[in-house]
């Protein structure tokens, strides 16, 4: 009886340990630059970081860090500084293994590099990737932070 006893007042201990260490602990939502930045792979196709952007928005997208486009050579979003890439690249005559990105699915690709500013045309997610036609031999990734201003309204 004893034993019984005691164990159910260990229980009842416990379970009053358990629901105020639960309450006192807060969960709250964290804020986009409180994140780890989001990294764009070099041996991947198009990736989302999962924004979706507006028609109106002015986007600011920085990036840095270094992957590899040549074998035995790495660089920056940039891209690399002696290869302007070919006509069947996502976008040519631009730095081969550059940074670029779209807006939707089949969005028209633009030029990211190191930092990229403009106003959003359409609605859609943010998709970025290495400018580059074969994926398999790449290397590496770069980081990105991305703001997103929404256009002011008039009340």
């Amino acid at each position: 009886m004893k034993k019984s006893l005691l164990l159910a007042l260990l229980t009842l201990v416990m379970g009053i340990a358990l629901v105020t260490l639960a309450t006192k602990t807060t969960v709250r939502p964290q804020a986009h630059d409180e994140m780890d930045p989001p990294r764009i792979y070099a041996y991947k196709s198009w990736q989302s970081i999962g924004l979706r952007v507006h028609e109106g928005d002015i986007v600011h997208i920085r990036a840095e860090g270094s992957w590899m486009y040549t074998p035995g050579e790495y660089h920056g979003p940039q891209g690399h500084d002696r290869y302007p890439s070919p006509s069947f690249y996502p976008i040519p005559n631009i730095p081969g293994g550059a940074l670029i990105g779209r807006i939707g699915e089949h969005g028209d690709p633009f030029y990211v590099g190191r930092r990229h500013s403009a106003q959003v045309r359409e609605n859609g997610t943010l998709y970025l990737r290495i400018n580059d036609d074969l994926l398999g031999d790449n290397g590496g990734y770069v980081t990105v932070r991305v703001i997103v201003v929404e256009p002011e309204t008039e009340d």
